[in-house]
């Protein structure tokens, strides 16, 4: 959610048993408390590496008097960035979601999912999911949702929108966002990735990668969709169209992992934007997390889990 941030921005307190079997008891949720290193963060994020999280204390938001969700067609990426930098103007805290989604990706929702209607998918090569939660009212939430997309289209950054006018439109609208790992999966396998680029950075990171993709594997199929409001990306690669995707994935997935990850990092972004290393790709970190920072994470690990029973095998 672009306004709420990540669980680790509403998490205020960890409970954690240890290595050794002792209990941190750090649920108190006070919003300032410099007595030394923040624990909390450091467990956060290390995927049971360094201890087992029995407890946690929570930011809680009230309900919003409004929700409008909204689904727009785009005439490109720069597109998008552009209606997110207008739609921060125009509502403010209220920007609770911002969702991209490529003409392929949609494509293959209409296919696997015939009854669902996805709006404006064939004339344009990029649509947006925006979420307007307004704690005025409904009427508020209206007024600022119809300026911002008047204001998006005098700027040619929408082509055409739409907003719900019922809940259960709305649901219809985030149910197409959240079709696409689905029909990819109903589509054949693929090679996921999970991937953070600066956002005023992400056109021309897609530009880049298509083009050595498309280059270097004839025929790929790529699904492009993700959390844009924060920069993240599920840059997801298809095999092609017709083609054994089980084979195609074992003779190329190596390769095309490297010239993603490597396109990534020359854009300054990051291999993993929100799940994890696991052990997948664990030994990628290596390769592309600065050796300085995994001494750092090194020397973590051996001081709280000397012994490597919290998790082994995973991120290190």
């Amino acid at each position: 959610m672009v306004r709420y941030g990540n669980t680790r921005e509403l998490c205020l307190g960890l409970e954690v048993v240890t290595a050794q079997g002792d209990i941190w008891n750090g649920l108190s949720g006070l919003r300032k408390d410099n007595t030394g290193y923040d624990l909390r963060h450091l467990f956060i994020g290390s995927e049971g590496t360094l201890g087992v999280i029995t407890a946690a204390t929570m930011r809680l938001y009230p309900m919003p008097a409004a929700q409008l969700t909204s689904f727009a067609a785009l005439p490109s990426l720069e597109a998008a960035v552009a209606l997110l930098g207008l739609a921060h103007r125009f509502l403010n805290a209220g920007l609770t979601g911002f969702e991209v989604m490529g003409q392929f990706a949609l494509t293959l929702v209409v296919k696997h999912f015939p009854l669902q209607g996805v709006p404006f998918y064939q004339e344009a090569p990029y649509c947006v999911v925006l979420e307007n939660s307004n704690h005025a009212s409904l009427a508020h939430a209206r007024v600022q949702f119809e300026q911002l997309l008047e204001a998006a289209i005098e700027q040619g950054c929408v082509l055409n929108a739409v907003v719900a006018e019922s809940l259960a439109q709305a649901k219809a609208l985030w149910n197409i966002r959240e079709s696409i790992p689905l029909a990819q999966a109903r589509e054949g396998l693929n090679i996921k990735h999970d991937i953070s680029i600066a956002v005023s950075r992400i056109p021309e990171f897609v530009l880049t990668a298509d083009a050595l993709v498309e280059h270097a594997f004839p025929g790929a199929r790529l699904v492009n969709y993700g959390h844009l409001g924060d920069g993240n990306l599920h840059y997801n690669v298809q095999a092609p169209h017709g083609t054994d995707a089980e084979a195609f994935l074992t003779v190329h997935e190596a390769a095309i992992n490297t010239l993603v990850y490597d396109c990534v990092q020359q854009f300054g972004g990051s291999i993993s934007a929100e799940h994890g290393i696991g052990s997948l790709k664990r030994d990628k970190l290596a390769h592309y997390k600065s050796p300085v920072a995994l001494q750092m994470m090194r020397a973590i690990k051996t001081a709280l889990d000397p012994h490597n029973v919290m998790n082994p095998g995973r991120v290190l």
